[in-house]
């Protein structure tokens, strides 16, 4: 009977370390359309948010705004009588329509990221948390953006204020497949009272 209840312990432990996650490919973009691979991005579901951890080269060095957009494609498209860089990707993620760009924290978009930081070799490694963002479910089918501007995080002193042009993309597919974490302790076993 201890036997059984341990076992049933260790499987009901076994699945609970399992974390959902997605491999995002990023390729750069452009008003003509989808270019080269620059990397791809691992997105986890935390206890603490979905955590974005990019694997990137070829950016430019700085700080980047980093965005989910509504709709989940990479291709240009035609605003104002003009081509842009993945345009058909629409405006940032925000689903109860708040019209504010609040960042990661606010009220606003829920498509706010943290910056993306990308080195003075061009690569971005730093994983960010969105905390607002819980399960791979909310982001799958919409687009996931480098901006090359720094990104106010604010809508002063226009809206989306200094997020800037689209250099690079992904597309939130609804493949997700579930990778390990890092190994857990044991729970204590428990004691059975005496036969």
């Amino acid at each position: 009977m201890q036997r059984c209840i341990l076992a049933i312990l260790s499987l009901a432990f076994c699945a609970g370390a399992q974390a959902v996650s997605e491999d995002v490919p990023l390729n750069l973009v452009t008003s003509q359309g989808v270019g080269q691979s620059i990397g791809s991005v691992k997105i986890t579901e935390t206890d603490r948010g979905l955590e974005f951890a990019p694997n990137l080269r070829a950016l430019p060095p700085g700080k980047h705004g980093f965005h989910i957009h509504a709709e989940g494609s990479c291709q240009p498209a035609m605003k104002e009588g003009k081509a842009v860089a993945a345009g058909a990707a629409g405006g940032h993620y925000d689903p109860q329509h708040t019209g504010k760009h609040e960042g990661p924290l606010g009220t606003g978009h829920l498509g706010d990221l943290p910056l993306l930081v990308v080195n003075d070799a061009g690569v971005a490694d730093q994983p960010i948390i969105a905390p607002r963002l819980k399960t791979l479910h909310e982001v799958q089918g919409k687009a996931l953006m480098v901006h090359f501007g720094g990104d106010l995080l604010a809508d002063n002193p226009h809206p989306l204020a200094a997020a800037g042009e689209r250099p690079a993309c992904a597309v939130l597919t609804s493949s997700i497949r579930t990778s390990p974490r890092l190994p857990q302790p044991l729970p204590p076993t428990p004691r059975l009272p005496p036969h």
